[in-house]
């Protein structure tokens, strides 16, 4: 398997459209629509990439076996650094290896204090997050809907 992160930007806008819009992913995803048009995708993956620039990290592609796989990083939310993966359902097994090259990146090159993950209290994930080393961490609430907040404040994997 050859994996590659990449600009959001670098994607075919039709894949990052089928990917926001599968019914499977929009699940997981309480902030999603499944409304997301082309026009849509092209400002969202330039709004991504900016972050890089605005707050010296933000969301990659990824890119396996020269295929979109989905996209996720570190986007700013208030002062955390909070993570995102969210991955196409055929890509759902190389979840972990690609966790591991982001945390990896956070915290060896980017020299981030701490990571947070915001979940919905429909995803029963708590036990899966602490054996990632995430602690509860309080609840935000985002365009109405609460979620569970955890935080990682240093890795091993």
């Amino acid at each position: 398997m050859h994996l590659e992160f990449k600009k959001l930007s670098q994607i075919d806008p039709s894949h990052i459209v089928e990917l926001n819009n599968h019914p499977a992913v929009l699940r997981q995803m309480p902030l999603g629509s499944p409304d997301f048009d082309i026009e849509k995708s092209i400002l969202w993956a330039k709004d991504k990439d900016s972050q890089w620039h605005d707050n010296g990290y933000g969301p990659w592609a990824f890119v396996i076996d020269g295929v979109f796989a989905g996209w996720g990083g570190l986007q700013k939310e208030n002062d955390d650094a909070d993570l995102a993966l969210v991955l196409h359902p055929k890509f759902w097994g190389v979840g972990k290896i690609i966790y591991a090259e982001i945390i990896r990146r956070a915290f060896d090159e980017m020299n981030i204090e701490s990571i947070t993950i915001l979940l919905p209290h429909s995803r029963k994930v708590a036990k899966t997050v602490s054996r990632y080393g995430f602690k509860p961490d309080g609840e935000i609430c985002l365009e109405g809907i609460s979620f569970q907040r955890f935080r990682l404040f240093s890795y091993k994997i």
